[in-house]
């Protein structure tokens, strides 16, 4: 997981990721924030597969399997139950350790449950 500043795009987000993924996913789950060329070829590098979907304004648009990305709600579902979480969903944490632990607690306890 990372942390990144809430008014950073996904796509440039994604490059804090790059020494991190793992060489063994077959497939990578994105929405629409994580299409560009550079991730892709990033991906493609990896042996990873993209499926994202493209962008609207995209004059090139690549493709992507539609039945894999209908499983991408699981993740959606995931963050859904951790901002019903008030302390998550609001981030009244200044420090960014303080937070990202009150997900991990969180994260437990709905694993848990």
């Amino acid at each position: 997981m990372c942390l990144s500043e809430g008014q950073m795009s996904d796509h440039i987000g994604a490059k804090l990721l790059y020494p991190a993924l793992p060489s063994s996913a077959s497939h990578l789950l994105g929405d629409k924030g994580y299409d560009s060329d550079e991730f892709r070829a990033a991906l493609k590098a990896k042996g990873i597969v993209p499926c994202i979907p493209p962008r609207k304004g995209r004059n090139f648009p690549a493709g992507y399997c539609k039945t894999l990305y209908k499983q991408r709600h699981k993740v959606e579902n995931m963050f859904g139950r951790l901002k019903d979480w008030r302390r998550v969903a609001t981030r009244y944490d200044r420090c960014a350790h303080t937070f990202f632990s009150a997900i991990l607690i969180a994260a437990i306890v709905i694993w848990w449950i």
